[in-house]
């Protein structure tokens, strides 16, 4: 019983605690469809897990057919292949196999791709390399160099990113998104018992569960999660009525995108604005993000992000 919770738990957001998908039904990417000799991709993922929600949105974005498999979050037997355990993982093939790990990245790593073929995309993956670390508590975990950093030549750079401050503001939101934002996440939409029930009704309808997993994970699942949000809660410093520190955040990000643009990025999105939105949504349908769009000044933007990834999409 206990690993079946734990099971769901890593289903839904890894080392930030769980977290719920979009409400829509993901639509599958084949790549059977790519050009000859083009990027091939596979997306190993939980459906409701923040940091594969921020792949897809940018794979997603930039119009890049992938393949998805849902890995069931008690076995894990999909990614047996793989020493690394966590999701998302990303197979690509440039004409060659390569995995990517960790959801940073695989966007990184992807995007300098796009950008400059100067390098193969095996070459531009080791620029970001993993670091055994160990934390506070003695814990010994796994970071990688680099990963919000674009790999780019002087040319590239200057043409994506104009002014220097354009970079650094882009890497500073995307660093934010991972570090704060999604740790706002399960403390919200595991706030009360009523809230944990159908935050794990929906993760166990759009996760890979067989019948009697899912039924144990939901009732299990959301009695244990609504403890942990508790503690979560403390581990962050986080107000009694979490939602407060969700509407903060939110608001936060809207007045450094601003008045004065569309987007952090200008016209169109760049990798901090995919990273906001790409954890935010995993949220919808849920009285969470019900709330937030009602007590923040999000939407404009949000909805400005949904009709822009609809459309490259098309």
């Amino acid at each position: 019983g206990g690993r079946l919770a734990l099971g769901a738990a890593f289903a839904l957001g890894g080392g930030a605690g769980l977290c719920l998908a979009a409400r829509q039904r993901l639509r599958e990417h084949s790549a059977a469809e790519l050009p000859a000799g083009s990027l091939q991709l596979t997306l190993y993922q939980y459906k409701t897990c923040p940091f594969c929600s921020k792949v897809r949105a940018f794979l997603d974005y930039h119009g890049l057919p992938y393949e998805i498999v849902e890995v069931n979050p008690i076995m894990r037997k999909e990614i047996k292949f793989s020493s690394y355990r966590k999701v998302p993982i990303l197979l690509a093939n440039a004409g060659s196999p390569l995995q990517l790990n960790d959801s940073s990245v695989i966007i990184s790593a992807i995007k300098t791709y796009l950008i400059s073929r100067r390098n193969s995309l095996e070459e531009i993956v080791s620029f970001y390399p993993p670091v055994k670390t160990v934390t506070e508590k003695g814990k010994e975990v796994m970071e990688y160099e680099n990963k919000y950093w674009l790999m780019l030549d002087e040319k590239e750079t200057k043409r994506v990113y104009p002014v220097k401050e354009v970079r650094v503001e882009e890497m500073k939101w995307r660093k934010w998104a991972d570090d704060w934002l999604v740790h706002l996440i399960s403390p919200n939409v595991y706030r009360t018992p009523k809230e944990a029930l159908a935050s794990f009704d929906y993760i166990v309808r759009e996760g890979k569960f067989g019948t009697l997993e899912g039924l144990f994970a939901k009732y299990v699942g959301a009695v244990a999660m609504f403890f942990v949000s508790k503690r979560l809660k403390k581990r962050h410093n986080l107000r009694d009525d979490v939602r407060e520190d969700l509407y903060e955040a939110v608001n936060e990000w809207v007045k450094a995108v601003g008045k004065q643009r569309l987007f952090m990025g200008g016209n169109q999105p760049n990798l901090a604005d995919l990273a906001v939105y790409g954890v935010l949504r995993v949220m919808e349908g849920l009285e969470a993000f019900d709330d937030m769009m009602a007590h923040t000044k999000i939407q404009p933007w949000y909805q400005r992000m949904e009709e822009v990834i609809q459309t490259t999409r098309a």
